[in-house]
Order: structure tokens, then C-alpha cells, then sequence
């Protein structure tokens, strides 16, 4: 089913459209044809977006990695994003803005493109995992080489490797898939963060040197520090996590903007755990919808 599209923003003619035929991207807009830019997508609940800023921040962070820059500024692309919320009036949607290289030749070279330019479309919100398929998440190992560390690390357009493993797990017919590096630890998924609870009852992630740093795994992360005094789980870091691993895991996390929480059932065609929905993951799962509902300080209003 093709996503409905409310609304279009674009910096170069600096006005908002609502037909889908004329959201477009120039041709010559190297975003188009090398996938030379960075984007962000974040959520909207309630007429409020979720931890705004720590989206635009890593968004800057992006763009400094690929030496892009917009000259209005962060204030001026944060202000966009609000405005285009706002002019489409959904409380309950996505939002996703994007900083390319902008128009100007077919080439390579980023000399070509005299200015960047910044894209902003608000879209459905897809459903939490969790709500959809209650009974929880199958997951695999993707044959997809992983990208390289100082590539994972930054959100760029460029997705073919992405692509692929999204291929692949509906050519399984799973929910998600998994990379793992040449040294057989885990990296992550399509889109997403892949997390564990071991048999020791600690809360891991791969460190963030090698995957993206997920602003819903982040966050996640803080809101399991009272599960350790709660005594559901023993520790919470970032580790190295061998593929082995999963299968011996009390509970595989799958975390991402849309989804929140996942909890995998099955991994490589065996149950994890009891092969039902982790206590932990459900317990995360519900505390950042929560969190998206009701934290004042990381929800910015646009209604």
C-alpha cells in the first residue's frame, strides 16, 4: 500500500505542496542520481514530535561527516520542520527531512551543486511492531556485507546495502535480519537497532563505533536504568555481541523510530527464550511509547 504523503517542502522555491505530483526532486539534484545527502525521519504523536533535537543533531552530525552544509542553519531547518507540521495539521504522522547536495550537473564532484538543498515530507506513521504482531518478531542473519564503520556510522541516502537486507527477510518471509561484521559480531539491521538481554540478564548493544547510533536505542538505554534496581535486569552497555550469542539470549531486541520495542521470537528458525515476548522488551516497549506520549521535555508541540 503506497504511503500517503500530506505535504511537501522544498528549499528550492522555498514553498510547501500538498499534490503528490509535484513533490519532486530535481534530476540533476545529486541526491537523485548518486544518493549524495543525509535525511532524518521521526515521529509525531499527539500533535507533538519526539526528541526533535536529538534527530537534527545527529541529522548536523550526518552532514558534517559528508561535508555538507546548509547556509540558513540548523534554527532554520528545525523551523521548517515545525512549519510543514504545522501546515499539514496531523497530530498523528511522520516527518522526514532530508539535506542533499543539492542541483547542479551529472557528475560526481560535489563542485558541481552551488547550493544545498533542504527537502521536508510529512507522511502516514507506520504502526509499533508490537501492536501489529503481537506475537512477536522473526529474525535472521543477513548473507548483506556490512558497510563499513565510518559509513554505518553516519545516515546517509546511499541504502542499496539496506535494501538488500530488507530483500532478503521478506524473501525469508522474516520480520527483520541482522548483519554481522568479519569477526562474527552483530551490527544491525535495515533500519533498525539489534540489541540483547544475555543469559546473564544484561541489557547489550553493539558499540557505537560500528552502527548507527539509534536515537530510539539511546533512548531506549535510558529508560532501562530503573529495570536494574527493579531487578529485571543485571546491567545495562555496549558490547561487542557475537552472532552465537542470540541464540543462548534470554531476550533479542529489535529497536527503532516506528517500530519502538520489537521483541524477537524466533532467530534463525528457533524460539529465543521461551519463544514468547521478553519481559524487558515488552516492559521497553511500553515505557517509550510512554515516553513519546507524555515526556513534556522531549516532545516540541506544532499543534
Amino acid at each position: 500500500m503506497r504511503t500517503p504523503v500530506y505535504l511537501f517542502y522544498s528549499s528550492l522555491w522555498d514553498a510547501y505542496v500538498r499534490d503528490p505530483a509535484l513533490m519532486v526532486i530535481p534530476f540533476d539534484d545529486h541526491l537523485a542520481h548518486r544518493g549524495d545527502g543525509v535525511f532524518e525521519t521521526m515521529k509525531c504523536v499527539g500533535g507533538a514530535v519526539y526528541n526533535l533535537d536529538a534527530h537534527l543533531q545527529r541529522l548536523q552530525r550526518s552532514a558534517y561527516q559528508i561535508g555538507l552544509t546548509f547556509r540558513h542553519g540548523a534554527e532554520a531547518i528545525r523551523a521548517k520542520v515545525l512549519e510543514a507540521l504545522a501546515a499539514a495539521g496531523r497530530p498523528e504522522c511522520s516527518v522526514r527531512v532530508v539535506l542533499s547536495r543539492g542541483p547542479g550537473g551529472m557528475g560526481v564532484s560535489p563542485s558541481e551543486c552551488p547550493e544545498t538543498a533542504l527537502y521536508v515530507a510529512v507522511y502516514g506513521a507506520g504502526r509499533p511492531f508490537m501492536e501489529a504482531h503481537p506475537r512477536g518478531a522473526r529474525l535472521r542473519l543477513s548473507a548483506v556485507p556490512p558497510k563499513h564503520p565510518d559509513f554505518a556510522t553516519v545516515k546517509t541516502c546511499n541504502y542499496i546495502p539496506n535494501v538488500l537486507m530488507r530483500l532478503e527477510a521478506e524473501a525469508w518471509g522474516v520480520d527483520f535480519v541482522v548483519g554481522a561484521d568479519a569477526r562474527g559480531h552483530i551490527t544491525e539491521g535495515p533500519t533498525e537497532n539489534v540489541g540483547i538481554v544475555s543469559k546473564g540478564g544484561v541489557l547489550a548493544f553493539p558499540p557505537l563505533d560500528s552502527v548507527l547510533a539509534g536515537t530510539t536505542m539511546l533512548r531506549v538505554m535510558e529508560l532501562a536504568q530503573p529495570l536494574e534496581v527493579e531487578g529485571l535486569l543485571k546491567g545495562i552497555v555496549f558490547r561487542p555481541i557475537r552472532v552465537e550469542e542470540l541464540a543462548e539470549a534470554r531476550e533479542v531486541l529489535v529497536v527503532g523510530t516506528t517500530l519502538n520495542v520489537a521483541s524477537a521470537v524466533e532467530w534463525e528458525g528457533a524460539p529465543v527464550g521461551d519463544g514468547r515476548p521478553g519481559p524487558v522488551a515488552r516492559e521497553l516497549d511500553a515505557r517509550i511509547a510512554r515516553d513519546c506520549r507524555e515526556n513534556a521535555a522531549l516532545r516540541t508541540a506544532y499543534l
